[in-house]
C-alpha cells in the first residue's frame, strides 16, 4: 500500500497504524504535533487505533515558538 506523508510517497503494510507509521520514521508523539489524514484532524488520542489505508494523505504539523 502507499500513503503520502508531506508530499513524500511511502510504502505501508495494511496492518500499519499512524503510531506505528510516525514511529518508524523516527517521529515520536509529542507536545504540538497535529496530524490530519484525508484533510482530517485525527486526534492523538486515536493516533494507536488508526489503521492507515492505500492512497492515504497525511500531514504532519510540528508547531513552533517565535518571537
Amino acid at each position: 500500500m502507499k500513503v503520502t506523508l508531506n508530499n513524500d510517497s511511502h510504502e505501508v503494510t495494511p496492518d500499519t497504524t499512524l503510531i506505528s507509521f510516525l514511529q518508524k520514521l523516527g517521529q515520536e508523539p509529542k507536545a504540538g504535533m497535529a496530524v490530519a489524514i484525508n484533510d482530517e484532524v485525527v486526534p492523538s488520542s486515536e493516533w494507536s487505533e488508526r489503521l492507515l489505508e492505500d492512497g492515504d494523505r497525511i500531514l504532519l504539523i510540528q508547531a513552533t515558538q517565535g518571537g
